[in-house]
């Protein structure tokens, strides 16, 4: 920047750069005796002849001002004339581009050019403007637009400054001389090619004598060997740059420079003891912590982590060590349960070993240390231990009540010994099967068992010190209920068999198989037969498959509902436990209309209808009606003991389907109910009145009589029997 001066020296000082720029840059000079420019001896020829041709003394290379002029007045720029210029007014100078009349003004009428403010050559480098002469009274152009350059001369009014400042680096500790930490770099907005005011050279003014800097490329190295990052880690250097290629009244700029110094593993781990001590207690569970130990390492990170090990001792499978990555501590853990009785104190010899050892700095080690460690055990009470965790017993789930299974046993490990006593964990027993002898520890059953409504029974049993009852052992028994065969088989399903009534002889109707509660070692096997009752039954057989299953066949066809509608067949099924069991199982078969398929259409009994009968024939099964009517009674007298009540409803309710036919006016068939009364020793009493159905019966006949009291009196009693119908008897 120029300083304040008065406005005639600060022209002429202008001026003088300015003929000296135009003299280095080989431009025009003015002609004073005719205005022409004359040519420089270093201008380019082609150029003189083109402005020799037009005949105009344009100025046709740059014009120069210096930036940052703080003069009172307009600085000079230049001055522009035309031939056609005589001198007499009639010529008129027009300047028109960047800046003009802002910052560049032109007398219209000697073509002067000024800068009218303080020009900033980092802020815009150059102005193009464009030059015409008018003629003043028509204001047409009396030459041709021409442009023409206006550049700001440079002064170092520019410090050099660091961009990217301030720096942090990083180098590696006990690095060589010379290692290369961090380049840095100044700029500066002077411009690079005029002069020096943009050439920077670079120093350090703070961090020495640990660094250094390359004067011209800023490269920061190291200037001492071996610094070591545990006596200091980290340093701040000053950088300066500074223009004018350093020489005085050149312009500067600094920045800082942080560097740390980066770990390497040249430290060894060393443990501050040569022996520790710990001490616990017995009771301490496995996998618990015994102890922490650690080996100091004054490298960080990775160079710290180290590996601990047990090298020997004379509890071998007690202890084992590992790492934790958090702390880099030795972590000592408990493998096996602890006894004071059995062993009181255990020595140790661990060795620490840094994980990732650096080959540039072995000499400086070994990278391992070893220490002695004493383990204490202290005395508990505690609590009975049973001599197997798990008692597995067996029993016959036919045993007696008060049958001894098994005997669990438990001891106080202390060497007070104290007297142990028995009992079982009800929350596991709640309905009571077992019980066990507090003093002999002997376990015996309290109930029934039942193997196939639990065949696994899981008991704790509870050993308690004598001397001590807060101190509780636990033990488990598995008692297995084992098999028996006490359940007979039965019918695996609630078959539900259909016959078609054009079955034919020797047709498997039905596949039956069974189901078996107990579980025989070595399986079920079943055997299948009619029962006695219906072996000679000349509808159907049956067939034991051999393989679990039977097969129920027709003995004959042409089966029909109304002869028959539903058949019983009772079936026998054994086991082959020992003894044997058996069962049993009523099939019931329905006699059913069947398509040409074979497949079921309508099953069970069917309405009887009488076409074509005459009236002697209608007349003639009235009157048998009316005969039998007349001749029935029904008198029931128990054959067992008077207390023993007969249920009169059930009785009555219990009917077939009855065959007989009574006709009505319309000659349409209608079904009665014959009630088919059994007694107690279930021989079978038909009593058959026509007009009695269970829908009938009034709600005030009474459920159950005792035997010896007349039927037929309770029937007409409650008007179940009309009063011309009163004599029923069997």
């Amino acid at each position: 920047m120029m300083g304040p001066c008065r406005s005639g020296t600060c022209r002429a000082l202008a001026l003088l750069a300015l003929l000296f720029a135009l003299w280095e840059r080989g431009c025009w000079g003015l002609n004073p005796s005719s205005g022409d420019l004359e040519k420089s001896p270093h201008s380019d020829p082609d150029s003189w002849e083109v402005l020799h041709r037009h005949k105009r003394s344009w100025v046709w290379n740059q014009f120069f001002v210096l930036e940052e002029f703080t003069g009172n007045e307009p600085l000079y720029v230049g001055k522009l004339h035309s031939d056609l210029d005589k001198g007499d007014g009639k010529v008129k100078y027009v300047l028109t581009g960047e800046g003009a009349t802002s910052i560049f003004t032109i007398d219209e009428n000697t073509g002067d050019i000024h800068a009218t403010k303080r020009l900033d050559r980092e802020a815009q480098a150059y102005y193009t403007l464009a030059a015409q002469a008018v003629d003043r009274l028509t204001n047409l152009p009396v030459e041709p637009r021409s442009e023409f350059v206006v550049k700001v001369q440079d002064i170092n009014d520019n410090e050099p400054k660091f961009l990217d400042g301030p720096y942090l680096a990083g180098v590696p500790e006990m690095s060589p001389l010379g290692t290369m930490v961090v380049q840095v770099a100044a700029t500066d907005a002077d411009d690079p090619t005029y002069g020096n005011s943009a050439r920077v050279v670079y120093s350090i003014v703070h961090g020495q004598p640990y660094f250094s800097v390359e004067p011209k490329t800023g490269i920061i190295r190291t200037a001492l060997p071996n610094m070591d990052r545990e006596t200091r880690d980290q340093y701040v250097l000053v950088i300066q740059a500074k223009d004018m290629v350093g020489q005085m009244g050149g312009l500067s700029g600094t920045t800082s420079v942080t560097v740390t110094l980066t770990d390497v593993n040249d430290n060894p781990p060393r443990f501050t003891h040569k022996s520790y001590q710990y001490t616990v207690l017995e009771s301490l569970p496995v996998k618990s912590v015994v102890a922490r130990i650690k080996a100091a390492d004054a490298d960080i990170g990775s160079n710290a982590e180290m590996d601990y090990r047990i090298m020997d001792g004379d509890g071998p499978g007690m202890f084992n060590i590992t790492t934790d990555d958090d702390t880099q501590e030795g972590v000592i853990l408990l493998l096996k349960p602890l006894d004071f009785e059995t062993k009181s104190s255990f020595s140790l010899r661990i060795e620490a070993t840094n994980r990732n050892i650096d080959s540039n700095f072995l000499s400086l080690g070994p990278f391992s240390d070893t220490t002695s460690v004493k383990v204490t055990v202290e005395d508990v009470n505690e609590p009975p231990m049973f001599s197997s965790p798990l008692s597995k017993m067996v029993v016959s789930e036919d045993a007696r009540v008060g049958t001894s299974i098994g005997r669990v046993s438990a001891h106080d490990p202390d060497t007070s010994n104290s007297a142990i006593r028995y009992s079982i964990d009800r929350n596991t027993d709640l309905e009571r099967f077992f019980n066990v002898d507090a003093l002999s520890g002997i376990i015996s059953t309290a109930k029934p068992l039942d193997r196939e409504a639990n065949s696994v029974h899981n008991l704790t049993i509870f050993a308690i010190e004598s001397q001590d009852p807060t101190q509780i052992g636990k033990g488990v028994t598995l008692i297995t209920v084992t098999d028996i065969n006490d359940n007979a088989p039965v019918f695996a399903i609630d078959y539900e068999t259909l016959l078609c009534e054009n079955a034919r002889p020797g047709q498997v109707i039905q596949t039956i198989s069974a189901v078996d509660k107990d579980e025989p070692l070595s399986g079920h096997r079943f055997y299948f037969a009619l029962a006695a009752s219906a072996a000679g039954n000349l509808n159907f057989t049956l067939r034991d498959n051999k393989d679990n299953t039977a097969s129920i066949l027709t003995k004959r066809g042409g089966f029909g509902r109304r002869e028959q509608p539903v058949y019983q067949l009772p079936v026998l099924i054994m086991d082959s436990g020992s003894p044997a069991l058996s069962s049993t199982n009523t099939l019931s078969v329905r006699v059913c209309d069947c398509d040409s398929d074979g497949v079921a259409l309508s099953c069970g009994a069917v309405a009887y209808t009488a076409t074509g009968l005459s009236t002697g024939a209608l007349l003639a099964i009235l009157g048998c009606i009316i005969t039998l009517l007349g001749k029935i009674h029904v008198t029931l007298v128990s054959e067992i003991h008077v207390h023993n009540p007969f249920n009169l409803r059930v009785a009555i309710e219990t009917v077939i389907a009855s065959d007989c036919i009574v006709l009505d006016e319309t000659q349409t068939a209608t079904r009665r109910w014959r009630p088919q009364v059994l007694s107690v020793s279930d021989q079978q009493h038909h009593c058959h009145h026509p007009s009695i159905h269970p829908s009938s019966l009034p709600p005030s006949l009474p459920l159950s009589l005792p035997y010896g009291i007349n039927l037929s009196h309770q029937l007409r009693r409650h008007n179940v029997i009309p009063a011309a119908e009163r004599h029923l008897s069997c």
